[in-house]
C-alpha cells in the first residue's frame, strides 16, 4: 500500500473511532435522562448534537478525498466505502440520541407514568448491541459482528411489546395518553439504533471478509433440530 494512502486510512480509522465514541456516549446520556427524568442531562445531548453533524461531514469529505486522489483497490477500497456506511449510521444514531433527549425533557415535566414493561432492560440491550458493534468494527472482529446481526429480532420484539403495553395503558389511563405516546417513542427510538447497530455490524462483515450481509437474517439465527 503506498505510504500516503496507508497515512489517510490511518487518519479515516482514528476519525470514525472518534465519532463512535461521541456517539455511545449521547446515546448513554440520552437514556439516563429518560432514567433519572434529568433535562440538565438530556439538554447537553442535545446541544453535542452539532458537534457530532459536523465529525459526520468532515469524515464523508476525508472518504471522498481519498477516493479522489489513491483511487484504491481491493480491501482499501472496501474500508473506505463501509467507512461512509457506518459514517452516516452513527450521525443517525447520534440523531436518535436527541429524540429520546426531548422526549426525557418533556417526560420530566410530567407525573411519572407507570407500565409493566422494562424499557430500562431494552434500553440496556439496545446500547449493547451499538457497543457490540464498534467493538466489532475497532477490532475487525466479522465474528461479534455477526453475534450483533443475530440479536436484533430481540430488541424488535421488546418493541412490539412495548406498543401492546401502550395501546393497553391507553384504554385505562386516558388521561396519561401523552405521556404514554412519547414512552412508546422511545422505544421506537431504541429499536431504530438497534437497526443501526445491525447496519454497522453488516458494514464490519463487508469491511472484514468482502460479504454483503444485508437480508440474511436467518443466517444469523441459532440453529435447532438435528443436523443432517
Amino acid at each position: 500500500m503506498p505510504q500516503h494512502l496507508q497515512r489517510e486510512i490511518e487518519k479515516l480509522k482514528r476519525n470514525i473511532l472518534s465519532l463512535s465514541t461521541i456517539v455511545e456516549e449521547s446515546v448513554q446520556k440520552a437514556v439516563r435522562s429518560i432514567e433519572q427524568r434529568d433535562t440538565k442531562l438530556a439538554m447537553s445531548v442535545i446541544e453535542n448534537d452539532l458537534k457530532i453533524d459536523q465529525i459526520e461531514v468532515d469524515v464523508e469529505e476525508e472518504c471522498l478525498k481519498v477516493l479522489a486522489l489513491y483511487q484504491p483497490v481491493a480491501i482499501d477500497l472496501r474500508f473506505i466505502v463501509a467507512v461512509l456506511k457506518i459514517n452516516n449510521d452513527l450521525e443517525r444514531i447520534g440523531d436518535l440520541a436527541v429524540n429520546i433527549a426531548e422526549r426525557a425533557t418533556f417526560l420530566a415535566t410530567q407525573p411519572k407514568v407507570d407500565i409493566p414493561f422494562d424499557l430500562a432492560g431494552m434500553a440496556e440491550k439496545a446500547q449493547l448491541m451499538l457497543r457490540r458493534s464498534l467493538d466489532a468494527l475497532v477490532n475487525m472482529d466479522s465474528q461479534l459482528a455477526r453475534e450483533v446481526c443475530a440479536s436484533d429480532d430481540e430488541v424488535d420484539a421488546l418493541n412490539r411489546d412495548m406498543y401492546a403495553y401502550v395501546q393497553a395503558g391507553i384504554t385505562r389511563h386516558p388521561e396519561e395518553v401523552e405521556c404514554l405516546i412519547h414512552l412508546l417513542s422511545v422505544s421506537r427510538h431504541l429499536e431504530r439504533i438497534a437497526d443501526h447497530a445491525t447496519n454497522i455490524a453488516e458494514d464490519v462483515i463487508y469491511m472484514v471478509d468482502g460479504e454483503i450481509s444485508r437480508h440474511k437474517t436467518d443466517e444469523y439465527k441459532p440453529q435447532t433440530g438435528k443436523s443432517s
